[in-house]
């Protein structure tokens, strides 16, 4: 190992590319190991205080027209994600002149800490341990805790879809978009493209206060997640055979529903996992006292049940071994290729 980072450390691509795929595996390692952890200066944390204090900064020096906030919500990613990727490659560098070691660490820690397959599982499993002892309450409490929509109203029905809409929703956000940009362009590329998605979910509303100045960090959103979305689809639908799931049923939704949604992306897995499952997602959904309609993914076959969370759970991780699997095998090949 020592030879292959000296190797990465004096300008072989074909040994980077092979640093980065074990730097890749290790921090997916201590992902499955211990999840996320939730500390206050968590890089997340410091990207959303970044947003948000831009943010104010922007909308004092900008007129408050509709020029004006596409303007600065414009500049507010390209400062997010050039101020998040820059971050990320300086400290990268600093490693890599003190240590190859240490450069393998920090790569490492910075994988682990962009992926966060462990804690979907956990967090959503919090939801179907209090429906599996009959607290409503308690499931709709936890429910609350990885959902934007208003949970209080929900019976058990649609607390499991809503907690299966936010595994398969995020099988995309957490895990193979960050695997895919982790791919290609390593930490520096994972994190801009992390960058993104999180002033998408601070700014990136259709409501009166974010249509014109978030609507940049949205659209590019959508772009860095168009085909990550679509390749977590397929994925989860080859997830089913592991799972003794509905491959068949998976794809056929996904190819009918997937592109029913507002959003170009979320649909995409939603509609696999519906499929999988035999059950429809979607419907109605409150976000801030206001109804939204949003279309129903899916053939309602049965009425959704707290098993099928974790029915989710086996999707995402066998859609998340098989894309870090992919992704991996992919890198290999290339630095044969490159020798």
């Amino acid at each position: 190992m020592m030879e292959l980072l000296s190797a990465a450390a004096g300008g072989s691509m074909g040994a980077a590319l092979l640093v980065r795929a074990a730097s890749m595996a290790a921090g997916a390692g201590l992902d499955l190991l211990f999840g996320d952890p939730i500390y206050p200066l968590h890089p997340v944390r410091l990207v959303g205080r970044l947003i948000a204090g831009l943010e104010k900064s922007l909308r004092r020096l900008l007129p408050k027209t509709p020029g004006g906030e596409l303007a600065g919500g414009a500049a507010l990613t390209v400062l997010v994600t050039g101020i998040t990727a820059g971050a990320v490659f300086g400290a990268l560098r600093l490693a890599g002149a003190i240590s190859p070691v240490l450069d393998f660490a920090a790569r490492a820690v910075l994988i682990w800490l962009l992926l966060a397959m462990r804690s979907l599982r956990d967090e959503s499993d919090l939801v179907r341990r209090e429906l599996d002892d009959g607290n409503l309450p308690g499931a709709r409490r936890a429910l609350s805790m990885i959902v934007g929509r208003e949970t209080a109203s929900l019976g058990e029905a649609g607390i499991v879809r809503a907690a299966v809409e936010t595994v398969a929703e995020n099988c995309t956000d957490g895990v193979i978009t960050p695997l895919v940009w982790l791919a290609i362009g390593g930490p520096v590329l994972g994190w801009a493209a992390k960058a993104v998605n999180t002033m998408d979910s601070m700014v990136g509303y259709k409501n009166e206060k974010y249509l014109y100045f978030g609507r940049c960090a949205a659209r590019l959103d959508d772009a860095v997640n168009y085909l990550p979305a679509r390749a977590a689809a397929l994925l989860l639908i080859a997830a089913c055979l592991p799972a003794r799931l509905d491959a068949a049923g998976a794809f056929r939704i996904w190819r009918r529903d997937g592109h029913l949604t507002g959003s170009p992306n979320a649909g995409q897995t939603e509609a696999a996992a519906a499929g999988a499952l035999g059950i429809a997602l979607g419907g109605p959904a409150v976000y801030f006292g206001r109804t939204l309609d949003k279309p129903w993914l899916g053939d309602d076959l049965r009425e959704p049940e707290a098993k099928d969370i974790r029915r989710a759970h086996a999707l995402l991780y066998g859609a998340g071994l098989l894309g870090l699997g992919i992704a991996l095998l992919c890198l290999w090949a290339v630095s044969r290729f490159l020798g």
